[in-house]
């Protein structure tokens, strides 16, 4: 398959560039900064220049022509302004759903958090994250043109991924490492079955691919 990641330079996406690539498939990252480039190729992936905050539908989606899923794994730098909360986590969100379908390209993951929620009360930064990713998601749920899948990942930690997850539409709150993130967004492109679920993420007992075929109804 051929996969676009925005926010290719994200920790968890550059985790999933390395599983995608190292699996065979063809795989290009969005990122702002050209100085990111090398660390994308490094990671197999094919670096694209586009600032996501600033580009129209039809540039994004000349970038997804051609490609077989779309992963939106971007985000606002943390304890970035409430601003960039809106403009990144839900506005660039929408703006990616919107070139998929213009492009048309059917498989749609995204990388959300748990807790969002459109109508989440509070004044803080992560308030206002949490209100943002909510929105997004409803706005991609609500697409008929694309085969979305929403991951909700608990609280990210850099310690090594064990595989061992709890996957399901409510967890509960938890850690999860985010090599195990990315294990299971590659498993979650491989399957999909998993089209129209909205799923929460954190570590567990369960193998993270039986976990992802036991949500798929396999």
């Amino acid at each position: 398959m051929r996969i676009v990641i925005a926010g290719g330079h994200g920790q968890i996406a550059l985790r999933l560039e390395r599983l995608l690539s190292a699996g065979g498939h063809e795989v290009a990252g969005i990122i702002r900064r050209p100085e990111q480039g090398d660390d994308l190729r490094d990671a197999g992936a094919e670096p694209v220049i586009l600032d996501l905050e600033a580009a129209s539908v039809e540039m994004v989606a000349a970038v997804l022509q051609g490609a077989d899923a779309a992963v939106f794994a971007a985000g606002a730098a943390r304890g970035g302004s409430v601003e960039r909360k809106d403009t990144v986590d839900r506005a660039a969100a929408v703006l990616f759903a919107d070139a998929a379908e213009r492009a048309g390209v059917r498989r749609y993951v995204v990388v959300s958090s748990m807790g969002a929620d459109a109508d989440h009360k509070g004044d803080d930064v992560f308030d206002a994250y949490l209100r943002a990713k909510g929105a997004a998601d409803d706005t991609v749920r609500a697409r008929t043109a694309l085969d979305w899948t929403i991951l909700r990942p608990g609280s990210l930690t850099n310690d090594a991924g064990t595989g061992l997850v709890r996957l399901e539409a409510r967890t509960g709150r938890g850690m999860i490492p985010r090599d195990d993130v990315a294990a299971v967004l590659a498993e979650l492109l491989d399957t999909p079955a998993t089209a129209g679920l909205t799923l929460e993420l954190i570590s567990g007992s369960t193998p993270l691919s039986v976990a992802v075929k036991d949500v798929a109804g396999n």
